[in-house]
């Protein structure tokens, strides 16, 4: 079986599995998102579809099934398949989170995501207080400190913060929380475009400090501890990427004010 990449290993590389099943899931799941095909709209017949993405109608409908699986349309007969309301799109499914990075996400779709970090990973870290074993605790540590390393790149930073947050869902032992792990990416995805900790005003050495803090107050089986760490390393992460956002029109008013400066 072909293991597709996810969020965040997208986002960095911008690659994907290459089937032709795959490439007209993606384009018609992209399509989607950007309002290209807007919500109640039909989406072109069978025969339009297989010349342009040059299919069989068997990967057609696949595909198809694949988009409705994940909420984004529905086959209506004698009337076509139609992109349904943005409230039944299944916005833990990584691939439709993923498009959402690719078109281009806003400041409140940020927001969104970091509040449902807040939901769920404080507890997440409260229950590895309760259930980590000695051995969670040494992973979780040893991919803490790894975080401080100074030959780090945006990119394996990226990944070193992902799995440090995946072991903590992990090692809470709710199987529940590990299925949101795609929301988390995608969250770190959307800190990885905008604003680095390896690239950042900030040293890379308090971000594996606040980590550890984590890991420390789950080793001390402190409940309200851990939540405490792991909320404070939300909010900061949030604060940045809320800053970098706002920073941009910023640099992109000094360039075009450089640009006029240039051109009298």
């Amino acid at each position: 079986m072909v293991r597709r990449k996810g969020v965040l290993d997208t986002v960095i590389t911008g690659a994907g599995v290459r089937t032709s099943h795959w490439q007209v899931v993606n384009a018609l799941g992209k399509a989607i998102i950007a309002g290209e095909f807007p919500v109640g709209a039909t989406l072109p017949g069978d025969a339009e579809l297989e010349a342009r993405f040059e299919v069989s109608r068997t990967v057609l409908r696949e595909a198809m099934k694949t988009l409705a699986a994940k909420g984004l349309v529905v086959p209506r007969a004698r009337i076509g398949t139609r992109v349904t309301p943005k409230s039944q799109w299944n916005l833990f499914d990584g691939d439709i989170l993923t498009w959402h990075f690719a078109v281009g996400v806003d400041e409140n779709f940020l927001l969104h995501l970091s509040e449902i970090r807040l939901g769920f990973e404080p507890h997440a870290a409260a229950l590895a207080a309760r259930h980590a074993s000695e051995a969670d605790i040494i992973q979780m540590m040893h991919l803490a400190v790894a975080m401080g390393d100074p030959s780090h790149t945006p990119e394996t930073m990226a990944i070193a913060d992902l799995r440090f947050h995946l072991s903590v869902m992990e090692a809470s032992r709710n199987p529940f929380m590990r299925t949101v792990g795609s929301l988390i990416e995608a969250a770190l995805a959307g800190v990885f475009e905008l604003s680095s900790p390896a690239t950042a005003d900030i040293r890379i050495t308090d971000v594996s400090s606040s980590h550890i803090r984590i890991v420390e107050e789950i080793r001390r089986r402190d409940e309200d501890g851990a939540r405490r760490a792991m909320e404070n390393v939300i909010l900061v992460g949030r604060n940045r990427i809320l800053g970098a956002m706002h920073a941009a029109p910023r640099e992109e008013n000094r360039e075009n004010d450089a640009s006029a400066l240039s051109s009298d």
